[in-house]
Protein backbone atom coordinates (compact mmCIF):
# COMPACT_ATOMS: atom_id res chain seq x y z
CA UNK A 1 0.00 0.00 0.00
CA UNK A 2 2.78 2.42 0.94
CA UNK A 3 4.64 1.78 -2.32
CA UNK A 4 1.46 2.30 -4.34
CA UNK A 5 0.81 5.63 -2.61
CA UNK A 6 4.37 6.80 -3.24
CA UNK A 7 3.99 5.84 -6.90
CA UNK A 8 0.86 8.01 -7.10
CA UNK A 9 2.70 10.95 -5.53
CA UNK A 10 5.54 10.48 -7.99
CA UNK A 11 3.09 10.46 -10.89
CA UNK A 12 1.47 13.63 -9.55
CA UNK A 13 4.85 15.36 -9.29
CA UNK A 14 5.72 14.23 -12.81
CA UNK A 15 2.40 15.56 -14.16
CA UNK A 16 3.03 18.91 -12.49
CA UNK A 17 6.39 19.27 -14.21
CA UNK A 18 5.70 17.72 -17.62
CA UNK A 19 2.06 18.68 -18.14
CA UNK A 20 1.41 21.51 -15.67
CA UNK A 21 4.29 23.85 -16.56
CA UNK A 22 5.63 21.68 -19.41
CA UNK A 23 9.20 22.38 -18.33
CA UNK A 24 11.66 22.65 -21.22
CA UNK A 25 15.23 21.37 -21.10
CA UNK A 26 17.56 24.02 -19.68
CA UNK A 27 14.69 26.03 -18.16
CA UNK A 28 14.59 27.28 -14.57
CA UNK A 29 11.67 26.38 -12.31
CA UNK A 30 10.55 28.52 -9.37
CA UNK A 31 8.63 26.54 -6.75
CA UNK A 32 6.54 28.22 -4.06
CA UNK A 33 6.06 25.63 -1.34
CA UNK A 34 4.69 25.52 2.23
CA UNK A 35 7.21 24.03 4.64
CA UNK A 36 4.65 21.41 5.65
CA UNK A 37 4.63 20.18 2.03
CA UNK A 38 8.43 20.00 1.70
CA UNK A 39 8.43 16.25 1.00
CA UNK A 40 6.32 16.75 -2.10
CA UNK A 41 8.23 19.88 -3.10
CA UNK A 42 11.37 17.75 -3.21
CA UNK A 43 9.60 15.28 -5.50
CA UNK A 44 8.72 18.11 -7.87
CA UNK A 45 12.31 19.32 -7.81
CA UNK A 46 13.63 15.85 -8.58
CA UNK A 47 11.19 15.39 -11.46
CA UNK A 48 12.15 18.82 -12.78
CA UNK A 49 15.84 17.92 -12.79
CA UNK A 50 15.05 14.60 -14.49
CA UNK A 51 13.18 16.58 -17.15
CA UNK A 52 16.25 18.76 -17.73
CA UNK A 53 15.75 21.77 -15.46
CA UNK A 54 18.72 24.10 -15.23
CA UNK A 55 17.87 24.87 -11.58
CA UNK A 56 14.93 24.61 -9.18
CA UNK A 57 14.55 27.69 -6.98
CA UNK A 58 12.35 27.22 -3.90
CA UNK A 59 10.41 29.97 -2.14
CA UNK A 60 9.41 28.54 1.23
CA UNK A 61 6.44 29.81 3.22
CA UNK A 62 5.21 28.95 6.71
CA UNK A 63 1.65 29.96 7.53
CA UNK A 64 2.19 29.66 11.30
CA UNK A 65 5.03 32.17 11.04
CA UNK A 66 2.67 34.33 8.99
CA UNK A 67 0.06 34.11 11.76
CA UNK A 68 2.66 35.17 14.36
CA UNK A 69 3.55 38.14 12.20
CA UNK A 70 -0.08 39.25 11.93
CA UNK A 71 -0.56 38.85 15.68
CA UNK A 72 2.57 40.63 16.92
CA UNK A 73 4.43 42.65 14.26
CA UNK A 74 4.36 46.43 14.11
CA UNK A 75 1.38 47.63 12.06
CA UNK A 76 3.66 49.57 9.68
CA UNK A 77 5.18 46.25 8.50
CA UNK A 78 1.99 45.40 6.60
CA UNK A 79 2.10 48.56 4.51
CA UNK A 80 5.30 47.46 2.75
CA UNK A 81 6.35 44.53 0.59
CA UNK A 82 10.10 43.79 0.32
CA UNK A 83 11.76 44.79 -2.93
CA UNK A 84 14.00 41.72 -2.84
CA UNK A 85 10.95 39.44 -2.97
CA UNK A 86 9.63 41.34 -5.99
CA UNK A 87 12.96 41.31 -7.81
CA UNK A 88 13.46 37.61 -7.10
CA UNK A 89 10.28 36.69 -9.00
CA UNK A 90 10.79 39.24 -11.76
CA UNK A 91 14.38 38.18 -12.39
CA UNK A 92 13.38 34.60 -13.07
CA UNK A 93 10.26 35.58 -15.04
CA UNK A 94 12.36 37.79 -17.32
CA UNK A 95 14.75 34.89 -17.86
CA UNK A 96 11.92 32.64 -19.00
CA UNK A 97 11.46 30.48 -15.89
CA UNK A 98 8.29 28.55 -15.21
CA UNK A 99 6.45 28.75 -11.88
CA UNK A 100 4.78 26.11 -9.68
CA UNK A 101 2.77 27.19 -6.63
CA UNK A 102 1.42 24.80 -3.99
CA UNK A 103 -1.82 26.21 -2.53
CA UNK A 104 -2.45 24.54 0.82
CA UNK A 105 -3.49 26.95 3.55
CA UNK A 106 -5.65 26.62 6.65
CA UNK A 107 -8.96 28.34 5.70
CA UNK A 108 -9.42 29.61 9.28
CA UNK A 109 -5.83 30.63 9.97
CA UNK A 110 -6.37 34.39 9.94
CA UNK A 111 -9.97 34.43 11.11
CA UNK A 112 -9.23 36.54 14.20
CA UNK A 113 -6.65 38.87 12.62
CA UNK A 114 -7.34 42.59 12.49
CA UNK A 115 -8.98 43.18 9.06
CA UNK A 116 -7.00 46.41 8.65
CA UNK A 117 -3.74 44.45 8.76
CA UNK A 118 -5.01 42.01 6.16
CA UNK A 119 -6.16 44.89 3.95
CA UNK A 120 -2.84 46.72 4.21
CA UNK A 121 -0.83 43.56 3.47
CA UNK A 122 -2.98 42.73 0.46
CA UNK A 123 -2.68 46.22 -1.00
CA UNK A 124 1.10 46.28 -0.45
CA UNK A 125 1.78 42.84 -1.96
CA UNK A 126 -0.59 43.15 -4.92
CA UNK A 127 0.77 46.60 -5.77
CA UNK A 128 4.41 45.53 -5.50
CA UNK A 129 3.89 42.32 -7.50
CA UNK A 130 1.81 43.87 -10.28
CA UNK A 131 4.50 43.49 -12.94
CA UNK A 132 5.06 39.86 -12.00
CA UNK A 133 1.33 39.10 -12.10
CA UNK A 134 1.21 40.73 -15.54
CA UNK A 135 3.74 38.12 -16.69
CA UNK A 136 1.54 35.25 -15.56
CA UNK A 137 -1.87 36.64 -16.48
CA UNK A 138 -0.73 37.47 -20.01
CA UNK A 139 0.92 34.03 -20.43
CA UNK A 140 4.42 35.41 -20.85
CA UNK A 141 5.59 32.43 -18.81
CA UNK A 142 4.23 28.99 -17.98
CA UNK A 143 2.76 28.55 -14.50
CA UNK A 144 0.58 26.15 -12.59
CA UNK A 145 -1.14 25.99 -9.22
CA UNK A 146 -1.50 22.61 -7.50
CA UNK A 147 -2.24 21.51 -3.96
CA UNK A 148 -1.02 19.14 -1.24
CA UNK A 149 -2.82 18.33 2.05
CA UNK A 150 -1.78 19.94 5.30
CA UNK A 151 -3.05 18.71 8.65
CA UNK A 152 -5.07 21.80 9.59
CA UNK A 153 -6.66 22.14 6.16
CA UNK A 154 -7.49 18.40 6.00
CA UNK A 155 -9.19 18.47 9.40
CA UNK A 156 -11.26 21.46 8.31
CA UNK A 157 -12.47 19.53 5.25
CA UNK A 158 -13.12 16.12 6.82
CA UNK A 159 -12.97 16.39 10.63
CA UNK A 160 -11.81 12.75 10.78
CA UNK A 161 -8.81 13.13 13.08
CA UNK A 162 -5.68 11.32 11.93
CA UNK A 163 -7.45 9.98 8.83
CA UNK A 164 -8.19 13.45 7.46
CA UNK A 165 -4.88 13.90 5.61
CA UNK A 166 -5.13 10.55 3.83
CA UNK A 167 -8.74 11.30 2.86
CA UNK A 168 -7.73 14.66 1.42
CA UNK A 169 -4.85 13.05 -0.45
CA UNK A 170 -7.30 10.58 -2.00
CA UNK A 171 -9.57 13.41 -3.09
CA UNK A 172 -6.74 15.50 -4.56
CA UNK A 173 -5.22 12.60 -6.50
CA UNK A 174 -8.62 11.67 -7.88
CA UNK A 175 -9.23 15.28 -8.93
CA UNK A 176 -5.99 15.34 -10.96
CA UNK A 177 -6.74 11.96 -12.56
CA UNK A 178 -3.91 10.09 -10.83
CA UNK A 179 -4.44 6.45 -9.90
CA UNK A 180 -6.79 5.35 -12.65
CA UNK A 181 -4.13 4.15 -15.08
CA UNK A 182 -2.51 6.48 -17.60
CA UNK A 183 -2.96 9.95 -16.12
CA UNK A 184 -1.45 11.78 -19.11
CA UNK A 185 -3.86 10.06 -21.48
CA UNK A 186 -6.79 10.91 -19.17
CA UNK A 187 -5.70 14.55 -19.18
CA UNK A 188 -5.40 14.59 -22.98
CA UNK A 189 -8.98 13.33 -23.30
CA UNK A 190 -10.23 15.81 -20.70
CA UNK A 191 -8.54 18.76 -22.40
CA UNK A 192 -10.10 17.70 -25.71
CA UNK A 193 -13.60 17.67 -24.14
CA UNK A 194 -13.12 21.19 -22.79
CA UNK A 195 -11.83 22.29 -26.19
CA UNK A 196 -14.97 21.11 -27.98
CA UNK A 197 -17.13 23.15 -25.63
CA UNK A 198 -15.14 26.38 -25.77
CA UNK A 199 -14.86 26.18 -29.55
CA UNK A 200 -18.67 26.03 -29.73
CA UNK A 201 -18.93 29.17 -27.57
CA UNK A 202 -16.22 30.96 -29.55
CA UNK A 203 -18.13 30.27 -32.77
CA UNK A 204 -21.35 31.64 -31.25
CA UNK A 205 -19.82 34.89 -29.91
CA UNK A 206 -22.78 35.56 -27.64
CA UNK A 207 -23.50 39.16 -26.67
CA UNK A 208 -24.48 38.25 -23.13
CA UNK A 209 -25.31 35.35 -20.81
CA UNK A 210 -28.23 35.04 -18.40
CA UNK A 211 -27.71 33.03 -15.16
CA UNK A 212 -30.66 31.93 -13.02
CA UNK A 213 -31.19 29.50 -10.13
CA UNK A 214 -33.33 28.88 -7.05
CA UNK A 215 -30.77 30.38 -4.64
CA UNK A 216 -31.70 33.78 -5.97
CA UNK A 217 -29.13 34.33 -8.71
CA UNK A 218 -30.78 36.22 -11.58
CA UNK A 219 -28.01 37.87 -13.47
CA UNK A 220 -26.98 39.02 -16.94
CA UNK A 221 -23.36 39.53 -17.94
CA UNK A 222 -22.13 40.94 -21.23
CA UNK A 223 -19.28 39.58 -23.33
CA UNK A 224 -17.00 41.91 -25.32
CA UNK A 225 -16.64 41.61 -29.07
CA UNK A 226 -13.99 39.10 -30.15
CA UNK A 227 -13.88 37.51 -26.70
CA UNK A 228 -12.10 34.15 -26.45
CA UNK A 229 -13.28 31.20 -24.38
CA UNK A 230 -10.50 28.86 -23.24
CA UNK A 231 -9.97 26.00 -20.83
CA UNK A 232 -7.77 23.05 -19.99
CA UNK A 233 -4.51 23.92 -21.69
CA UNK A 234 -3.11 27.43 -22.12
CA UNK A 235 -0.23 28.46 -24.39
CA UNK A 236 2.59 30.86 -23.54
CA UNK A 237 3.32 33.73 -25.89
CA UNK A 238 6.31 31.71 -27.09
CA UNK A 239 4.05 28.76 -27.98
CA UNK A 240 4.59 26.36 -25.05
CA UNK A 241 1.36 24.65 -23.87
CA UNK A 242 0.78 24.44 -20.12
CA UNK A 243 -2.07 23.87 -17.64
CA UNK A 244 -2.42 26.77 -15.21
CA UNK A 245 -4.56 24.94 -12.64
CA UNK A 246 -4.47 21.27 -11.69
CA UNK A 247 -7.26 20.27 -11.32
CA UNK A 248 -9.22 22.24 -13.90
CA UNK A 249 -12.78 21.65 -15.11
CA UNK A 250 -13.66 25.14 -16.33
CA UNK A 251 -13.98 26.99 -19.57
CA UNK A 252 -13.72 30.73 -19.11
CA UNK A 253 -13.56 34.13 -20.72
CA UNK A 254 -13.52 37.81 -19.77
CA UNK A 255 -16.87 39.59 -19.42
CA UNK A 256 -17.64 43.15 -20.46
CA UNK A 257 -16.65 45.26 -17.45
CA UNK A 258 -19.58 47.62 -18.07
CA UNK A 259 -22.35 45.03 -18.50
CA UNK A 260 -23.37 43.15 -15.35
CA UNK A 261 -26.94 43.45 -14.16
CA UNK A 262 -28.86 41.73 -11.39
CA UNK A 263 -28.20 39.61 -8.31
CA UNK A 264 -25.59 36.90 -7.72
CA UNK A 265 -25.81 34.59 -4.69
CA UNK A 266 -22.79 32.55 -3.61
CA UNK A 267 -23.19 28.78 -3.60
CA UNK A 268 -20.05 27.89 -1.59
CA UNK A 269 -17.96 29.53 1.14
CA UNK A 270 -15.07 31.63 -0.12
CA UNK A 271 -11.72 31.39 1.65
CA UNK A 272 -10.17 34.85 1.39
CA UNK A 273 -7.08 36.02 3.27
CA UNK A 274 -7.37 33.21 5.81
CA UNK A 275 -11.04 33.80 6.63
CA UNK A 276 -14.26 32.32 5.29
CA UNK A 277 -16.96 34.43 3.63
CA UNK A 278 -20.27 32.55 3.65
CA UNK A 279 -23.69 33.03 2.05
CA UNK A 280 -22.93 36.35 0.41
CA UNK A 281 -24.95 38.32 -2.10
CA UNK A 282 -23.77 40.82 -4.71
CA UNK A 283 -26.06 43.19 -6.58
CA UNK A 284 -24.74 44.58 -9.88
CA UNK A 285 -25.75 47.62 -11.91
CA UNK A 286 -23.95 48.94 -15.00
CA UNK A 287 -21.19 46.39 -14.44
CA UNK A 288 -20.44 47.29 -10.82
CA UNK A 289 -21.34 45.90 -7.40
CA UNK A 290 -23.71 48.45 -5.86
CA UNK A 291 -24.79 46.47 -2.79
CA UNK A 292 -23.46 43.46 -0.89
CA UNK A 293 -24.10 41.37 2.22
CA UNK A 294 -22.78 38.21 3.89
CA UNK A 295 -23.98 36.00 6.73
CA UNK A 296 -20.37 35.43 7.83
CA UNK A 297 -17.14 37.21 6.94
CA UNK A 298 -18.70 40.55 6.02
CA UNK A 299 -15.56 42.50 6.95
CA UNK A 300 -13.47 40.31 4.64
CA UNK A 301 -15.99 40.75 1.85
CA UNK A 302 -15.86 44.51 2.38
CA UNK A 303 -12.04 44.47 2.25
CA UNK A 304 -12.15 42.41 -0.93
CA UNK A 305 -14.48 44.87 -2.67
CA UNK A 306 -13.28 48.17 -1.27
CA UNK A 307 -9.48 47.83 -1.17
CA UNK A 308 -8.70 47.97 -4.91
CA UNK A 309 -9.84 49.95 -7.91
CA UNK A 310 -11.75 47.64 -10.23
CA UNK A 311 -12.56 45.10 -7.50
CA UNK A 312 -16.30 45.73 -7.82
CA UNK A 313 -16.29 44.79 -11.50
CA UNK A 314 -15.90 41.36 -13.06
CA UNK A 315 -12.77 39.98 -14.70
CA UNK A 316 -13.84 36.41 -15.43
CA UNK A 317 -16.89 34.27 -16.09
CA UNK A 318 -16.31 30.49 -15.92
CA UNK A 319 -18.55 27.54 -16.70
CA UNK A 320 -18.26 24.23 -14.83
CA UNK A 321 -21.05 21.71 -15.02
CA UNK A 322 -22.50 20.45 -11.75
CA UNK A 323 -21.94 16.84 -12.82
CA UNK A 324 -18.15 17.24 -12.77
CA UNK A 325 -15.66 14.91 -11.04
CA UNK A 326 -14.96 17.30 -8.16
CA UNK A 327 -18.62 18.17 -7.66
CA UNK A 328 -19.53 14.45 -7.57
CA UNK A 329 -17.22 14.01 -4.57
CA UNK A 330 -19.63 16.11 -2.53
CA UNK A 331 -16.76 17.84 -0.71
CA UNK A 332 -16.38 21.51 0.13
CA UNK A 333 -12.60 21.97 0.01
CA UNK A 334 -12.51 25.53 1.40
CA UNK A 335 -9.84 26.07 -1.25
CA UNK A 336 -10.63 28.01 -4.42
CA UNK A 337 -8.43 25.79 -6.60
CA UNK A 338 -10.86 22.91 -6.01
CA UNK A 339 -14.16 24.61 -5.23
CA UNK A 340 -14.06 26.72 -8.40
CA UNK A 341 -13.72 23.49 -10.39
CA UNK A 342 -16.87 22.07 -8.83
CA UNK A 343 -19.02 25.05 -9.71
CA UNK A 344 -19.67 27.80 -12.21
CA UNK A 345 -17.98 30.91 -10.91
CA UNK A 346 -17.21 34.55 -11.48
CA UNK A 347 -14.11 36.54 -10.57
CA UNK A 348 -13.97 40.09 -9.32
CA UNK A 349 -11.03 42.17 -10.47
CA UNK A 350 -8.52 41.84 -13.27
CA UNK A 351 -9.35 40.08 -16.54
CA UNK A 352 -6.92 37.85 -18.39
CA UNK A 353 -5.67 39.72 -21.51
CA UNK A 354 -5.64 36.47 -23.49
CA UNK A 355 -9.44 36.38 -23.17
CA UNK A 356 -9.84 38.75 -26.12
CA UNK A 357 -8.41 38.62 -29.61
CA UNK A 358 -4.91 40.18 -29.67
CA UNK A 359 -5.32 41.11 -26.00
CA UNK A 360 -1.78 40.11 -24.99
CA UNK A 361 -0.48 42.82 -27.34
CA UNK A 362 -2.73 45.55 -25.93
CA UNK A 363 -1.92 48.12 -23.26
CA UNK A 364 -4.06 48.31 -20.13
CA UNK A 365 -5.84 51.33 -21.61
CA UNK A 366 -6.59 49.48 -24.85
CA UNK A 367 -7.88 46.45 -22.96
CA UNK A 368 -10.21 48.66 -20.95
CA UNK A 369 -11.50 50.31 -24.11
CA UNK A 370 -12.33 46.85 -25.42
CA UNK A 371 -14.30 46.08 -22.25
CA UNK A 372 -11.80 44.15 -20.11
CA UNK A 373 -11.49 45.03 -16.44
CA UNK A 374 -8.23 46.06 -14.82
CA UNK A 375 -7.40 45.75 -11.13
CA UNK A 376 -4.66 44.68 -8.73
CA UNK A 377 -6.84 41.82 -7.50
CA UNK A 378 -8.53 38.75 -8.97
CA UNK A 379 -10.83 36.71 -6.70
CA UNK A 380 -12.98 33.78 -7.87
CA UNK A 381 -16.25 32.94 -6.13
CA UNK A 382 -18.72 30.15 -6.77
CA UNK A 383 -22.31 30.47 -8.00
CA UNK A 384 -23.10 27.05 -9.55
CA UNK A 385 -26.02 24.88 -8.34
CA UNK A 386 -27.80 21.69 -9.48
CA UNK A 387 -30.61 23.77 -11.01
CA UNK A 388 -28.53 26.53 -12.62
CA UNK A 389 -29.74 27.67 -16.02
CA UNK A 390 -27.51 29.62 -18.40
CA UNK A 391 -28.76 31.01 -21.69
CA UNK A 392 -26.68 32.75 -24.30
CA UNK A 393 -28.09 35.63 -26.40
CA UNK A 394 -26.77 36.85 -29.72
CA UNK A 395 -26.83 40.44 -31.03
CA UNK A 396 -30.45 40.01 -32.12
CA UNK A 397 -31.43 38.68 -28.68
CA UNK A 398 -31.98 35.15 -29.95
CA UNK A 399 -31.55 32.63 -27.09
CA UNK A 400 -29.43 29.47 -27.06
CA UNK A 401 -29.51 27.12 -24.03
CA UNK A 402 -26.03 26.50 -22.57
CA UNK A 403 -26.84 25.01 -19.14
CA UNK A 404 -29.97 23.27 -17.93
CA UNK A 405 -30.24 21.59 -14.52
CA UNK A 406 -26.68 22.61 -13.73
CA UNK A 407 -25.07 20.93 -16.74
CA UNK A 408 -23.99 21.70 -20.28
CA UNK A 409 -26.49 21.05 -23.06
CA UNK A 410 -23.92 21.90 -25.76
Amino acid sequence: MENNFNEKLREYARLTVRLGVNLQKGQELVLSCPVECAYFGRMIAEEAYIAGAKEVITIWNDELMTKLKYDFADSEVFKEFPNWAVEQRLMYARRGACFVSIAASDPDLLRDVDPARLRDASIASNTALKEFYDYTMSNQCAWTVISVPTERWAKKVFDKGDDSVSLLWDAILKSVRVGGGNAEKAWDEHVETLKRRYEFLNDKQFSYLHFKNSLGTDFKVGLPKNHIWAGGSDVTQSGIPFIANMPTEEIFTAPDRNFAEGRVVSSMPLSYQGTLIENFVLDFKNGEVVNYSAEKGYDSLKNMLESFDGAKRLGEVALVQYDSPISRMGIIFFNTLFDENASCHLALGKAYPASIENGTNMSEEELERHGLNNSLTHVDFMIGTPDLEITGYDEKDNPTPIFRNGNFVI
